[in-house]
């Protein structure tokens, strides 16, 4: 990643760099063409003003003395141009009938360029041609002939050493953008390694591995990383831990009615013992086995989505009258009481919910001192169950936990149980199934209130 990030960072500024000096470049040619034009336009054009009497010769330029006496003060006029800054400095003068002659003109230009005929008719022209600026002026000079004065420069960027310190700062630039890519590349990476470096110890069974969040609590993608990483192992630990007491739960359950069904049948095998009280041991040990079982099952199907419901319209208040007279034959030393104004109808299959409420009304037995109260109400389109008890309640930090498949493996009631410890999680199970929402929290009275919700029938 580090070596990518240089490559990209670099290629950037060097990017960057090109299309900087490209610009400054082709603005400095473009300047510095207009520049010279326009100085050698201001040379030429002052040159010209005087042109007549700079030339202005006692001979006719006709004769052979006149032309000698002009070409030498046109040589005096052309030495002259290291003053005024220009490269050539030449002076053409039409024949009698107004026809110029290009064989004077600088290497660089052909009579085309200067344009005689907008010469003639007094127009200045100006231009350039290879890198050389370049202006024509004529004007009505002695002897009634056409002169025009030609002026050329060469034209330079302008640059020079400012393009020397240019390609200095632009190296310079680069070994700054190279050192700041590794140096970021390190910073940005490490993060990614650590975390690498830590799942690869998680998929390898160390779940107590951590990933040190960078900056404290900062909040960019690479912390968020480092805090997921950290949660995963978090959750997969507590996983684990939850799991070996499940198993150590489930193997505890199993092996006490085990336990009591091979001692009752080894006493009736030795004729010890009442063979009728026997057999009525086996046979509860047998059928709690037999609830575990049904319970694990339940919930693996749950889990697995291969559970199926048959969606009714069924009182919900009625459902709840009936399993708490179900509880209270089980458990005759608690008072339950169910209360519900009205019918309240939702779609449930009546054979889940039935166990749902079981569940809810047999575990508040289990944990109440004297008395659970099953309360049926209607709350903004839903139909709100509620069970109480009176018992020691529920801890604040266990609330979020109340049902998980393994909390309740975790946390012996008072008193003794006689069922598998999976109801609360089949309950949570079946009630999501339902399109509902399972609930733990505190009762007024200071036990424990746990509940669950369905969507009204329309």
């Amino acid at each position: 990643m580090t070596r990518r990030l240089a490559l990209v960072i670099v290629g950037v500024v060097v990017a960057t760099l090109l299309l900087a000096g490209a610009g400054t470049i082709t603005l400095s040619a473009v300047r510095a063409r207009a520049t010279t034009i326009d100085e050698v336009t201001a040379r030429a054009e002052e040159i010209a003003v005087n042109i007549g009497e700079l030339l202005q010769t006692d001979l006719p330029p006709d004769s052979e003395e006149g032309e000698q006496q002009l070409r030498t003060r046109l040589r005096l006029l052309n030495a002259m141009r290291t003053t005024l800054a220009l490269d050539e400095l030449v002076v053409l003068i039409a024949d009698d009938k107004g026809v110029l002659r290009g064989d004077e003109l600088p290497a660089e230009l052909e009579l085309t360029d200067i344009r005689p005929d907008e010469l003639a008719a007094g127009t200045t022209v100006a231009g350039s041609r290879n890198r050389t600026a370049y202006a024509a002026v004529g004007l009505q000079g002695p002897y009634d002939r056409l002169w025009v004065v030609v002026a050329t420069r060469r034209i330079t960027s302008g640059l020079g050493a400012g393009l020397v310190l240019f390609l200095w700062a632009s190296g310079a630039t680069i070994l700054l953008a190279l050192g700041a890519a590794w140096f970021l590349g390190r910073r940005l990476s490490r993060p990614i390694r650590d975390a690498t470096a830590a799942t690869q110890q998680i998929a390898a069974g160390q779940l107590s591995t951590r990933v040190a969040v960078p900056y404290g609590t900062r909040h960019d993608e690479l912390g968020e990383l480092a805090r997921n990483v950290n949660a995963m192992a978090e959750a997969l630990e507590r996983s684990r831990v939850l799991e070996q007491q499940f198993l150590l739960s489930v193997s505890h359950d199993l092996r006490t009615p085990l336990t009591s069904i091979r001692g009752y049948a080894e006493a009736i095998e030795d004729g010890a013992g009442d063979p009728v009280r026997s057999a009525t041991v086996i046979r509860n040990e047998a059928r709690r086995l037999e609830r575990l079982v049904a319970d694990l099952l339940d919930l693996a199907k749950l889990q697995a989505k291969a559970f199926t419901f048959d969606m009714l319209r069924l009182d919900l208040a009625s459902a709840a009258t009936t399993a708490v007279e179900g509880a209270a034959i089980s458990w005759p030393d608690i008072e339950f009481h169910a209360v519900a104004t009205a019918p309240v109808w939702v779609r449930a299959d009546p054979d889940r919910l039935a166990q749902v409420l079981a569940n809810l009304v047999e575990n508040a037995g289990k944990y109440a001192r004297s008395k659970v109260l099953v309360s049926v109400r209607t709350d903004d389109g839903w139909a709100v169950v509620n069970v109480d008890d009176d018992g020691r309640g529920i801890a604040d930090h266990d609330l979020p936990h109340v049902f998980e498949r393994l909390y309740v493996a975790r946390h012996a009631p008072g008193r003794k149980e006689n069922s598998s410890g999976l109801g609360l999680a089949i309950v949570a199970e079946l009630v999501a199934a339902m399109g509902g929402q399972a609930s733990a929290g505190a009762a007024p009275t200071g036990g424990a209130r746990l509940g669950f919700r369905l969507p009204l029938a329309r």
